[in-house]
């Protein structure tokens, strides 16, 4: 439990660091009004504010689920194949969050965000399964030449 907690909160850590370089979206908030501008419907605070949620959002609802399924389901096959179980859940998981939950029905920009949490979301995945695989226990093996 205390691997998959450090792993939940590592690939979180990793997911917020990503926000470093603002997703498009952000960037055409800001853009679209000054900040002075007293019609502006939204503060640009608010704007930092939605990315944040986002980012939260996508690691309650895609990025932890897929980690705990990724590492249990590939447990057998390797950090490789946990990562790429994990990532295929989290695409699957995406689509439906930004299509059924928030309801982007523009395939472009459906598109654009999908591929957009996907890196984002790989990163912290990344860092997710590399956790659980390095302390994750393993069976012991038997040493060559000694018969147990």
């Amino acid at each position: 439990m205390a691997v998959h907690l450090g792993a939940m909160h590592l690939s979180g850590a990793l997911l917020l660091l990503t926000l470093l370089v603002p997703p498009g979206w952000v960037l055409d908030a800001y853009g679209a009004a000054p900040a002075d501008d007293p019609t502006a419907d939204v503060p640009p605070v608010m704007i930092l504010l939605g990315a944040l949620f986002g980012c939260v959002t996508f690691h309650v609802v895609v990025q932890i689920p897929s980690g705990l399924l990724g590492s249990w389901l590939g447990k057998k096959g390797g950090a490789l194949v946990s990562y790429a179980v994990a990532v295929a859940v989290a695409g699957a998981l995406t689509l439906v969050f930004l299509w059924g939950v928030v309801g982007v029905a523009d395939v472009a920009e459906l598109t654009s965000l999908w591929l957009d949490y996907m890196a984002r979301g790989a990163v912290g995945l990344a860092g997710y399964i590399g956790l659980t695989s390095a302390l994750w226990p393993r069976p012991a093996r038997p040493l060559p030449g000694v018969e147990g």
